[in-house]
C-alpha cells in the first residue's frame, strides 16, 4: 500500500470521524479495519473506509428494499414514534439492521409519501425533501430524516455536497500548482505527461479498475501518457500501466522536469 500521512480534506474528516466517534466505531467493519491501519493517516483510513462501506451497503441493498422489508421498517418506524416521537427511531432502526441511516430515510419517506399521496413518489420530490427535510409535511418524520443525514458518514445530502467540495478543492490546488510553476511540458520520473487527473480519494483495486475503464484509458487514446493523482493514497500494485503511460502518485511530483529546464541543459 502507498502510504500517505498527511491530512487532507479536513472537513469530510472532521464530520465522518466525529459520526464514527458516535456509530461506526461501534461497528464490526471498523474495528477490523482499525485493527490493521498501517500508521496511514485519519484521512487516507477514512477514505478507505468509506470505500470499504460502501461496498458492504451495496452487497446488502436488494434485501432492504424488498417489499416485506420495507413494510417491516416503516412499522417499527410509526410504533417507535407513537411512543416517543422524540426518540432517534429512524436512526437506531438503521444502526439495527446495519444500514446506512440516509438510505434508510429514503426508504420510510418514500413508503410514507406513497401511503399519503397513493402514488409513487418521483425521485425529485424525495431528493429536494432529503436535502431540505423541513419541506416533509409531517414535522416527526422530517425531524427523524434531519437525524439521520447528520448521522451518515458515507451517504446522504452533507456527505455528498462535503465530497463535491472536497473534489474541488484538490481540483483548484492542482490548477494552482501548474499556474505557479508555468508549465506546458512535464515530465514526471522520465516520463511524458500530457494530462493529470485529481482523485481527492484512496486508490483501491476496484475504483482504480473502473477508472480506468471510464476516464483514464479514454485520456490515453485522446491525450497520450498522463499522471493520476490519489491525494489520499494508492495500493501500490496499481501503478503497474507506467510504460503504457499511466503513472499513480500520491502528491504533486517534486521531481518534475520542465521544457524550460530540459533546453537549459542542452
Amino acid at each position: 500500500m502507498r502510504k500517505n500521512t498527511r491530512d487532507q480534506g479536513s472537513a469530510y474528516c472532521c464530520h465522518t470521524a466525529g459520526v464514527l466517534d458516535r456509530k461506526a466505531k461501534n461497528t464490526v467493519l471498523w474495528q477490523r479495519f482499525w485493527k490493521h491501519k498501517y500508521g496511514q493517516s485519519q484521512s487516507t483510513l477514512l477514505s478507505i473506509f468509506s470505500q470499504e462501506y460502501q461496498k458492504q451497503i451495496k452487497r446488502t441493498h436488494a434485501k432492504h428494499h424488498t417489499a416485506e422489508a420495507v413494510e417491516t421498517y416503516y412499522q417499527r418506524y410509526l410504533n417507535g414514534v407513537m411512543k416517543n416521537a422524540a426518540a432517534p427511531v429512524l436512526l437506531e432502526l438503521a444502526n439495527e439492521v446495519d444500514f446506512a441511516p440516509s438510505l434508510m430515510a429514503r426508504i420510510v419517506l418514500e413508503r410514507y409519501l406513497q401511503e399519503k399521496e397513493q402514488a409513487i413518489p418521483s425521485k425529485t420530490l424525495i431528493n429536494s425533501m432529503l436535502r431540505d427535510p423541513s419541506q416533509i409535511p409531517d414535522g416527526v418524520l422530517a425531524n427523524q430524516v434531519y437525524q439521520c443525514t447528520v448521522n451518515d458518514c458515507c451517504y446522504g445530502p452533507l456527505v455528498d455536497c462535503i465530497k463535491h467540495a472536497i473534489g474541488h478543492e484538490h481540483e483548484v490546488l492542482l490548477r494552482e500548482m501548474l499556474l505557479e510553476k508555468n508549465l506546458s511540458f512535464i515530465a514526471v520520473e522520465g516520463h511524458i505527461i500530457h494530462w493529470i487527473e485529481s482523485k481527492a480519494s484512496f486508490g483501491d483495486e476496484s475504483s482504480h479498475q473502473a477508472y480506468l475503464q471510464d476516464q483514464f484509458w479514454s485520456y490515453w487514446n485522446r491525450f497520450g501518457p498522463g499522471l493520476v493523482i490519489y491525494w489520499y493514497g494508492f495500493i501500490e500494485e496499481l501503478d503497474c500501466h507506467r510504460e503504457r503511460g499511466i503513472l499513480l502518485k500520491d502528491c504533486f511530483p517534486t521531481d518534475i522536469v520542465t521544457l524550460r529546464h530540459s533546453m537549459a541543459q542542452h
